[in-house]
């Protein structure tokens, strides 16, 4: 049998092997997510926590969203401490008239840049270091609570022997594509993280909405190993620090936070840029599973074309391809009424197609250096 008489069974061999690898991604880590079910607590301690918000020029988003972390319904001693990292513009007098009327907030203002210590990781370094309680919880300016029951409900995540809390930062809907693609592509990054930590390999979080441990912080020394990297303060770090048994997810609705979204594909592929360049520094094993899924995904659909166009019985490859668009169906819907996405749903297959093309464009950003500012 001749080259061109077995390349058709080549293609199509190749392309059962890709959808075998994404079955059994659906089936062995992201039914995890899926089928993940929320315990119901009877009663729940609230334990003193420090809220730690960096901000940067961020007038604006601190005068719009700290509010929000205000007027949390938390009866137990807290904090809500704003590091302003040598803003230019009037971060510190929006902060000062918060001051006024709400006692907890804690601020911390740096007017000196750190010498080799790379973006945001020396300003959240201090605000960790000023923190007066062992439950920190994380956010950024521009998020704001998706609730006012968030900052009880992520820390009563926490039960014995965790000391890291993984939670969603979503987006706000809008109208448009842009914002379909946005928050798909949110989705489909938690839908892997939190899998993964409910699998046993928790190998990121998001700086937006994350919690740990004060004591983990100073027991692995801070960013001290990742303060070369612009960027990393949140998945670098718990990539290093995190666990199969000291991590736990927090996705109830109260639980989000929620950004504004960047209103410019150009913006947006800039901040996916920076995200991309730190995934290189993940552990091995965790770059090989998600490269592995990753890889896959490149093929699949230039496989499916190819295999329809030259396999001799063209509706096979569908039916092949039909069994991993079932699972996928199925796991996206779970998973998205769990992250209160489901209007995404109706769009999922050609947002799929999409992410296609969205690791084409972004695969290039592993060998690129990161961008040294943080904000």
């Amino acid at each position: 049998m001749s080259l061109m008489q077995l390349l058709p069974q080549f293609v199509f061999y190749s392309f059962v092997s890709v959808i075998f690898i994404q079955v059994c991604y659906y089936i062995f880590i992201f039914f995890k997510l899926a089928h993940y079910k929320i315990t119901e607590q009877n009663t729940v301690q609230e334990h003193p926590v420090s809220v730690i918000i960096c901000a940067k020029n961020e007038a604006q988003n601190i005068a719009n969203n700290l509010p929000g972390f205000l007027v949390q319904d938390y009866k137990t001693t807290h904090e809500i401490i704003v590091v302003n990292d040598n803003s230019e513009d009037d971060t510190r007098y929006v902060i000062d008239e918060f001051k006024k009327t709400f006692k907890h907030i804690n601020d911390l203002e740096l007017v000196q840049e750190a010498k080799l210590i790379m973006g945001k990781k020396f300003p959240l370094s201090m605000g960790i270091k000023s923190s007066k309680y062992e439950t920190l919880l994380l956010s950024d300016a521009d998020c704001v609570p998706a609730s006012e029951n968030w900052m009880k409900t992520m820390q009563s995540a926490y039960t014995k022997g965790k000391d890291i809390v993984l939670g969603y930062g979503a987006y706000f809907k809008q109208p448009g594509l842009l914002n379909k693609i946005i928050r798909f592509e949110t989705f489909h990054t938690a839908l892997q993280y939190l899998s993964y930590a409910l699998a046993g390999m928790p190998y990121m979080g998001v700086g937006r909405n994350l919690s740990y441990k004060r004591q983990l912080f100073f027991d692995n020394k801070g960013f001290s190993s990742i303060n070369q990297i612009p960027s990393g303060d949140d998945d670098l770090f718990i990539n290093k620090v995190a666990t199969k048994t000291n991590t736990a997810i927090c996705i109830e609705h109260e639980a989000h936070t929620l950004s504004q979204p960047k209103t410019s594909f150009k913006s947006w592929q800039l901040q996916k840029y920076r995200h991309f360049t730190t995934s290189k520094f993940y552990k091995t094993k965790h770059k090989f599973f998600l490269g592995m899924y990753s890889a896959s995904f490149i093929m699949l659909y230039p496989l499916l074309a190819a295999s329809i166009v030259m396999y001799p019985i063209w509706w096979v490859p569908l039916c092949v391809f039909g069994v991993r668009f079932l699972l996928q169906a199925y796991t996206f819907n779970k998973a998205m009424k769990k992250l209160n996405e489901s209007d995404l749903f109706a769009w999922f297959w050609l947002l799929d197609i999409w992410m296609f093309i969205y690791h084409i464009i972004f695969i290039p950003a592993l060998w690129r250096k990161p961008k040294a500012s943080w904000n």
